[in-house]
């Protein structure tokens, strides 16, 4: 799922800062998985300290090479599918701050903020801590990957400030079939981020697949249909942008709802999203590629529809919706899990950013900026079509080849040096 969505990401930005948007969601795979290994695990899973955070005895994941089990599964393996989540949620947060970012800034932002953030807040949801224990239900991340990566990217918006030219120019995507390939490898992908989180080929499983398939179908048709009344053609990059939608929307609530619930919560996911995007012109804060309008709206919706499409014999006793004859306890829970995770997400992100940005610099120069930042940041440019020159990094960089040396001059006349008659008027070309 992360490299599809660097390419849903990569696919949206110009075409000069490409490699640099791809390159954040790679860096996060690298500085994540070591993270997780060294604490994060630890952090997010083993044991409870006062509801807020895990203790440090799995550090290294140490003691977890036998065959133990969790929830069915070899603790391992559940160490390992909940790394993915962990890498993709520090990921999400790249596309807000697109075209202008450093990307060593970046790295240590994304290990800072994994390790004060999304840590804590995985056990806070899922470990045994106190949103979990109050009884919000998150079945595979509305809290704990959206709308803390939602929040996250708002803040670094605003702390890296709008891009140069922003709103008044246009940044168009540069590959809408990049675009479009993103979105299905990660469309394809939720299905174990959902389905996969029962842990188990089991009922809930099933439910959540078929719920994910189509609720993010049901998107699609939202957000387009939105466009259509609104700017009178369905674009390629608004299907997109919907299923994301749809995905973002279904996944906290995958395994709670029946599958007309799930198309109910889909088009509702879709068409207030695709709605939302706009709200980044009204507010004036540059988010490049719509992190807000969609993974922390789409997060909130789908954590909120809970509390009204939950069938209470898939999300356990007590926990109808208000539309499956439930009271409002269940709608409240939800209520403070998105806010309690939107607010910590939001106030620890914008510090971290905003101290980075004062000390060692997060934003690029606006003259890399504009020139595109792939060359500064990376020496590398994405589409290199010059013939000469040693290509890809060393013809980005201004980098050419040695001379080869030149062969000795010849005062014989050669085929290309003797003269020719004028071509014939008649002759072609």
């Amino acid at each position: 799922m992360t490299p599809g969505l660097a390419l849903f990401y990569g696919g949206m930005t110009r075409s000069t800062s490409v490699l640099n948007m791809m390159m954040m969601s790679f860096g996060a795979i690298g500085v994540v998985s070591l993270l997780w290994v060294f604490y994060g695990y630890s952090i997010a899973f083993s044991g409870d300290i006062g509801g807020i955070t895990g203790d440090l005895k799995a550090a290294g994941l140490r003691g977890m090479l036998e065959s133990g089990t969790e929830g069915g599964i070899p603790d391992l393996l559940f160490a390992g599918f909940q790394l993915m989540f962990a890498v993709i949620t520090v990921a999400l947060i790249s596309g807000a701050i697109a075209d202008r970012a450093k990307f060593g800034p970046w790295l240590l932002f994304a290990g800072l903020w994994a390790t004060l953030v999304y840590f804590p807040v995985a056990h806070w949801v899922w470990g045994g801590g106190w949103i979990g224990e109050l009884g919000v239900l998150d079945f595979a991340g509305g809290t704990a990957v959206h709308i803390n990566a939602g929040a996250a990217a708002l803040a670094l918006a605003l702390v890296l400030g709008r891009r140069v030219g922003w709103p008044k120019d246009k940044f168009k995507p540069h590959n809408l079939p990049m675009v479009l390939l993103g979105a299905a490898l990660l469309w394809f992908g939720w299905f174990g981020f959902n389905a996969g989180s029962a842990g188990a080929a089991d009922g809930a499983a099933a439910v959540s697949l078929i719920n994910t398939q189509v609720a993010t179908a049901a998107a699609v048709l939202g957000w387009i249909v939105v466009e259509w009344f609104r700017d009178g053609k369905p674009t390629t990059l608004g299907a997109a942008s919907g299923a994301i939608a749809g995905l973002v929307g279904i996944t906290p609530a995958c395994a709670f709802l029946e599958p007309l619930g799930a198309i109910a919560l889909g088009l509702i996911a879709g068409a207030v999203c695709a709605l939302c995007v706009g709200l980044k012109y009204k507010f004036k804060y540059d988010d490049s590629l719509d992190v807000v309008a969609v993974h922390m709206v789409g997060g909130v919706i789908g954590s909120l529809l809970i509390g009204f499409l939950a069938v209470e014999v898939l999300a356990g006793e007590g926990n109808a919706g208000l539309l499956y004859g439930g009271g409002i306890t269940l709608l409240g829970l939800q209520a403070l899990g998105v806010v309690a995770v939107m607010a910590y997400s939001f106030v620890v992100a914008y510090v971290i950013g905003l101290v980075i940005e004062k000390t060692i610099g997060f934003r690029v120069s606006p003259e890399a900026e504009v020139e595109g930042i792939d060359n500064a940041e990376h020496a590398e440019s994405a589409y290199e079509f010059g013939t000469t020159g040693g290509g890809g990094a060393f013809a980005a960089a201004g980098i050419t080849p040695s001379a080869a040396p030149k062969s000795k001059p010849t005062t014989e006349p050669t085929e290309s040096t003797e003269p020719t008659e004028p071509v014939s008027e008649k002759v072609g070309g």
